[in-house]
């Protein structure tokens, strides 16, 4: 019940799935930032915690540190964009883009003007991060997370299985389907992070400038019949 209440509930599939390909891109790229600029990822939990139980082991409290930062900062971002999509008051369907936009745009000001220490910049965008989360979560039926990818590669290998153990030429169809979404939200994570080599050293302070761009674009040019329908 709560994957489907994200504050894109009542689009369209098609939507939606556009949405979170174009939204597993900018995790990709984001995620690369971390993973470059502070050897922490920004996004990918999963890695963060192996790196926690890791350095818990050899005692490196550096590591420490960071890896339950940027957890902690992305479980209250996902709480703070789980509350708003649940939010009776709130009429605009599309507010966490423009959130996510102006935090991206505003660490980016900030990151230019001052020195902002590691730990700070982890938690502000691992915060910034787990609210994105929450924009598109399920798609018909298909639970979807834009920025875990271990999941998505999980779903990729569940369908490609089903597809070819099925007899019945319309479960074949809909596992198809759901292949070549899943291989695209793939692809998108990983030419986010393709990009980001690109572009981290021409951008530098800016390099979230894209993302905040790109979220804000988005969120003008959702279809608002889409947003409003069944509401």
């Amino acid at each position: 019940m709560l994957a489907n209440k994200s504050l894109l509930y009542y689009c369209n599939i098609y939507t939606k799935k556009k949405l979170a390909i174009f939204l597993a891109f900018i995790a990709g790229y984001t995620d690369a930032v971390g993973l470059v600029k502070w050897q922490t990822y920004v996004s990918f939990m999963s890695g963060n915690t192996t790196q926690l139980g890791i350095a818990s082991f050899y005692d490196k409290i550096e590591t420490i540190s960071t890896s339950l930062l940027v957890i902690i900062s992305f479980i209250i971002g996902i709480y703070i964009g789980t509350c708003l999509s649940l939010w009776k008051k709130c009429k605009s369907k599309t507010i966490t883009f423009y959130i996510v936009s102006v935090l991206f745009v505003f660490y980016s000001i900030v990151s230019y003007l001052f020195y902002l220490p590691i730990h700070l910049s982890i938690s502000f965008i691992g915060f910034t991060m787990g609210m994105m989360n929450t924009i598109v979560t399920a798609i018909g039926n298909l639970n979807v997370n834009t920025d875990f990818i271990t999941g998505t590669l999980n779903s990729l290998a569940k369908n490609i299985a089903h597809y070819t153990m099925s007899n019945y030429s319309n479960e074949k169809k809909e596992f198809k389907a759901n292949i070549i979404y899943l291989l695209l939200l793939w692809i998108g994570f990983l030419s986010g992070a393709i990009i980001c080599s690109f572009l981290l050293k021409v951008l530098e302070n800016w390099v979230f400038i894209l993302p905040a761009t790109l979220l804000l674009i988005c969120g003008i040019t959702i279809p608002i019949n889409q947003l409003k329908k069944q509401i």
